[in-house]
């Protein structure tokens, strides 16, 4: 299988079998494989039932994976790629705001050697005010922060490579920083502008609300791409500092004690920086557990500290002195 498209669903019964005619013309010419993940996320709709429809009517393409109640965007994402197969992984929303002809473009691109490729919705179909401006604003602050820079975070319409994906699991409203985990993993990014419809049917199911989420996620993947692997830097560099914030303060007060002969137990800057320093240390035994943490997370699963993207001229592989059976 080459190519995998997961599509997350929730109360879209009616653009449903427009997607599924959407892909049919978009891929007929491509000389591949091909499989189309419906994610039901606990539609109230009927969706389920037209997924079905669809998957026993065009068993060779449609699989369908119905979830009990309703996750959220990004599990049912996460599902649809766990329950998929393709060497190429395409995420799309169901509402037809994205277009299936956009995808063997995309195809292209990765086959030219990229690893993730970015939809841009370059324009982009939306309400200005609450869509269109929270989320260039969020693109700005997660390419400042991250150093990936995307101008479309929130476009679903990516492609990626299987192997550049699958080594983390997603929550939250994750799935929009997908491509800021790949490059955490030395992928190769490129973006492209697609095509963004009107909506057609029903209305938008997310609003205002959803950007704090993504700017409250963006520290979790700041630290989980930064820092997983050596959390002592992070904590330990606050801790140190914390600390010499503290010897700043009590040497202006032992120099103010020493040239104007002013008691330092009597400014409440002395049990601050008494407080500052346990603070420091604290953060120095927090970014200690973390490392114990992390290298019973890594060497209990027995998860290298590094990721091989090719081997030319491998040399066969060792079993360690362990006795084959």
């Amino acid at each position: 299988m080459k190519l995998s498209i997961v599509v997350p669903v929730y109360n879209e019964r009616e653009t449903l079998p427009l997607l599924h005619q959407a892909v049919h013309t978009a891929l007929a010419n491509v000389p591949y494989e091909w499989e189309l993940i419906l994610v039901d996320d606990g539609s109230k709709d009927g969706s389920l039932e037209v997924m079905e429809s669809l998957a026993n009517s065009d068993s060779d393409h449609v699989r369908v994976v119905a979830l009990r109640r309703n996750f959220g965007q990004t599990a049912a994402i996460a599902a649809g790629i766990d329950h998929s197969v393709g060497e190429i992984i395409v995420p799309m929303d169901a509402d037809m705001q994205n277009d299936p002809a956009d995808i063997p473009m995309m195809i292209e691109k990765i086959e030219e050697g990229f690893d993730v490729v970015s939809g841009w919705r370059f324009k982009r179909q939306d309400t200005f005010f609450t869509r269109t401006l929270p989320s260039r604003i969020a693109n700005w602050l997660i390419s400042s922060v991250t150093g990936v820079h995307l101008h479309d975070y929130g476009c679903t319409l990516k492609a990626y490579r299987r192997e550049v994906i699958t080594g983390f699991r997603l929550y939250g409203e994750m799935h929009r920083f997908i491509p800021v985990y790949a490059n955490s993993v030395g992928a190769r990014i490129t973006e492209v502008r697609v095509q963004h419809h009107p909506r057609q049917f029903g209305k938008a199911k997310y609003g205002l609300e959803r950007t704090i989420k993504v700017i409250l996620d963006l520290f979790t993947v700041k630290f989980l791409t930064r820092y997983a692997n050596k959390p002592i830097y992070l904590f330990g560099g606050a801790g140190v500092l914390l600390i010499v914030f503290s010897a700043a303060i009590l040497l202006y007060l032992f120099v103010r004690r020493i040239f104007f002969n002013v008691s330092p137990f009597d400014s409440p800057l002395f049990p601050t920086s008494l407080m500052v320093a346990i603070m420091g240390f604290q953060s120095i035994l927090m970014g200690l557990i973390a490392e114990l943490l992390a290298r019973t997370y890594h060497e209990s699963q027995g998860k290298p500290n590094y990721i091989v993207r090719k081997l030319i001229h491998p040399n066969p592989p060792q079993n360690n002195g362990r006795r084959e059976r």
